[in-house]
């Protein structure tokens, strides 16, 4: 009774505020209000993940950093298992990946996302990459926070396009409560969460960055993520090698996302004893499978995990500079100190042979990208944003060091280090603005913004000829997910086939007679009828101005059957075809209704041009919309 007195103390203290809200809150202010909230919100968790990351870190690697440590192998094998085991057994529900789970939330999901995710990422996250794993923070905190501002919008009725600002809000406001660099998260927003650069939208997005930011500062200091001691001037003397600089970062950027989905394909393909094909991860939740069945499907997430997880722990064994996310790595390099590297290769001794040195560095650049992969695809938790940057000063140190060796007169090697960290993240996110911000700002000054911008444009026009979308996009568009900057597009991919189909038109047979077919008229608002098998197998249609002579002449009830009177349509639309496609159908066939069919080839409905022209003006309304705001709901 206690319990059920708070509940309704509660619900009648909400709604007294939702009353009070709506009455002396006009909408504008009210999103500002939330904003900030949202950036408390969103720096809160980054703050959280990182220092709960760092804790598990320093208990698992205090004292063991040293090479030849078996535990290089176990702690990132383990993590990837126990991921994997809490996924399962305690959320018990699918966990997307980061910043692609909040695309999706924008493209498909009307700017909602699951609740658990506010918390399943950062414990699923901490589990991944306080163990070793490979991969990177910002995109699970980009995750849980958006998670947590999309429910509260919900609950507080907000519109779609209100809920979409405040994802953009979160992911600007977690990047910038990390990397201490509020202008950059802004732009992050605008060109990888793809927001509208709007009055309306800009405001809000400085609110929560700047919230996060202080945050971050408020609880973690004024340090920031990359101390560095000397920035060395530009000298246009200096522009060609930057200029190659671009072209080796795009290089790498198209390597890394071949073998990103290479490494996904590989594993999603493997078939362990038992395993049936059609199982999968969300087909577990609410499986009628039988229980030895089920059973067989955890063995193989696990038989899987444990392989992707071998081949991780082996490497990271071999090579201990991968252990994590590696910014330590990252701030000896701008530094110009390459020890962390060549003080932990198992294999062999590096001493001060610089050829080797080179070798050691060149072969990071390929086994990153494997063990990220490997990390991402086998269960674990994380994502591509701190390998971007892990490889971009990887691979800026050692182009410094061949350019240095070979006799040329190069900037200091911090330069190329953080250049080509900005060139890998215009290359691998197809961000070049945020790539310049986040290394301006990171630097604190200009010094590098000619370089920053020559670098940058050279990456993103090479990696573009080759994978023209980023390493978050390209998972969205094999799922039809993906909304993109061409606003026909985008709208076309907010609309749902499903929801355009029409069911209310009277199905007849092949061998039915004029008689039934006069009937089914006599009955119905439509002027075509669907012509299906017994097994519900769609054949043809029968038009009503094709049979209007006949059909008052009763001598030619019993004569004439429907097959005689039935013609092909045009086309069909398959009930999984994207709407994009569905619109070419209609453009090619020139046909005004077109029947949905099943993947059997049975009848489904009929989908209308008019239908669909009424729900594309509706969706451009709605997503397009200048002035977000609550829902009338």
């Amino acid at each position: 009774m206690r319990f059920e007195a708070i509940k309704e103390k509660v619900i009648s203290s909400w709604s007294n505020y939702r009353v009070w809200q709506l009455q002396n809150v006009n909408d504008k202010r009210f999103i500002y209000v939330l904003s900030i909230v949202v950036g408390l919100i969103s720096g809160l968790v980054a703050v959280v993940l990182k220092n709960t990351v760092m804790l598990v870190d320093y208990i698992l690697t205090n004292g063991i950093r040293h090479v030849d440590s078996y535990l290089f192998f176990l702690y990132p094998f383990a993590g990837i298992v126990l991921t994997v085991l809490f996924l399962r057994f305690v959320v018990r529900k699918p966990v997307g990946h980061g910043i692609p789970n909040a695309l999706f939330a924008i493209s498909k999901g009307n700017g909602n996302m699951k609740l658990h995710e506010s918390w399943s990422t950062v414990v699923a996250a901490a589990l991944t990459v306080g163990t070793g794993g490979s991969v990177g923070l910002e995109s699970p905190a980009v995750n849980a926070s958006s998670s947590i501002t999309s429910n509260l919008g919900r609950r507080l009725k907000l519109s779609r396009k209100t809920k979409v600002l405040f994802i953009a809000c979160a992911a600007s406001g977690t990047l910038s409560g990390i990397f201490n660099a509020p202008v950059a998260a802004i732009v992050f927003a605008l060109e990888v969460i793809m927001i509208d650069l709007t009055a309306v939208s800009l405001i809000p997005l400085l609110l929560s960055s700047v919230a996060a930011t202080l945050t971050g500062r408020v609880l973690l200091g004024e340090e920031t993520l990359f101390p560095f001691k000397f920035i060395e001037p530009f000298s246009a003397s200096q522009i060609g090698f930057y200029v190659l600089l671009g072209i080796a970062c795009g290089a790498l950027s198209i390597y890394f996302s071949k073998v990103y989905f290479k490494v996904g394909t590989l594993l999603d393909r493997l078939q362990f004893p038992g395993r049936r094909k059609s199982e999968s991860f969300r087909e577990s939740k609410g499986s009628t499978a039988s229980p030895g069945e089920q059973t067989g499907h955890v063995n193989n997430k696990l038989l899987k995990a444990g392989l992707g997880a071998s081949v991780v722990g082996l490497l990271i064994f071999l090579f201990p500079s991968l252990y994590g996310e590696g910014y330590s790595v990252v701030n000896s390099l701008i530094n110009g100190s390459a020890l962390p590297v060549t003080s932990s290769v198992t294999l062999f001794d590096v001493d001060d042979n610089v050829w080797l040195v080179i070798g050691v560095f060149l072969l990071l650049l390929l086994i990153k990208p494997v063990v990220t992969s490997f990390t991402i695809h086998s269960g674990g938790i994380g994502g591509v944003f701190a390998p971007a940057l892990f490889m971009g000063s990887v691979l800026g140190f050692v182009f410094s060091k061949i350019l240095k060796t070979v006799g040329l007169d190069v900037a200091a090697s911090g330069n190329f280090t953080l250049v080509a960290m900005g060139g890998m993240m215009a290359g691998l996110l197809h961000a070049p603005l945020t790539g310049i911000f986040i290394i301006a700002e990171i630097t604190g000054g200009y010094e590098l913004f000619i370089p920053l911008m020559i670098t940058t444009a050279i990456t993103f026009i090479t990696v573009k000829y080759v994978t023209p979308h980023s390493i978050y996009n390209a998972q969205l568009l094999q799922k039809g997910q993906l909304v993109t900057l061409h606003k026909d597009q985008a709208v076309l991919t907010l609309m749902n086939l499903r929801s355009e189909i029409e069911r209310d038109f009277i199905v007849v047979k092949p061998y039915d007679k004029l008689k039934d077919l006069v009937q089914a008229i006599s009955k119905s608002a439509r002027n075509l009828f669907p012509v299906t098998d017994e097994q519900g197998r769609f054949l043809g249609v029968v038009m009503l101005s094709d049979v209007r002579e006949i059909m008052f002449d009763r001598s030619k009830y019993e004569e004439i059957e429907i097959h005689e009177l039935m013609t092909s349509a045009p086309e069909s639309v398959e009930i999984t075809d994207r709407m994009e496609a569905v619109m070419k159908k209609f453009d090619v066939s020139g046909a005004w209704n077109l029947p949905v069919l099943d993947a059997d080839g049975k009848y489904i409905g009929f989908v209308s041009k008019s239908k669909l022209f009424s729900g594309y003006r509706e969706k451009l309304r709605e997503f397009y919309d200048d002035e977000p705001g609550r829902s009338e709901g």
